[in-house]
């Protein structure tokens, strides 16, 4: 979608349920071996009880949202705040969505991002700026 497509008020979403195989390879590709991602008994031990999924995991769904539908393709992202609100554990399905809340200067949209979980409790919020394609 160009800039002119579109409007304040657009919203686009994605669901992902969240496996024990995703967090393993989100791991491996990011060197991030924290143990309450990774080991069950260090997990039990936090305030998590359990293991969770990495929160960097979840806040990449906004990523593939905007890359894949709105704007979509040929869209390039500018910047991106996140905040860790809940815990996604294995499992969960998760729904990331994006908002246009603001056309700006420069072409450049500002999005809200929202992930919440199967229960409906948000567990990622934030805000976005991307350069629609031409």
């Amino acid at each position: 979608m160009t800039y002119e497509q579109l409007s304040v008020g657009d919203s686009a979403s994605m669901e992902k349920t969240i496996s024990e195989s995703d967090v393993y390879t989100f791991a491996d590709v990011t060197g991030d071996f924290n143990p309450v991602h990774l080991s069950k008994t260090h997990a039990e031990q936090s305030l998590f009880g359990e293991r969770i999924a990495h929160g960097m995991l979840v806040g990449s769904l906004f990523s593939s949202v905007m890359a894949m539908q709105m704007p979509g393709p040929g869209g390039i992202y500018i910047s991106q705040s996140l905040e860790f609100v809940a815990p996604v554990k294995f499992g969960d399905t998760v729904t990331a969505t994006v908002t246009i809340k603001e056309k700006m200067e420069k072409r450049r949209v500002r999005l809200a991002c929202s992930a919440v979980n199967q229960r409906g409790k948000v567990v990622v919020q934030g805000e976005a700026v991307v350069l629609p394609a031409k």
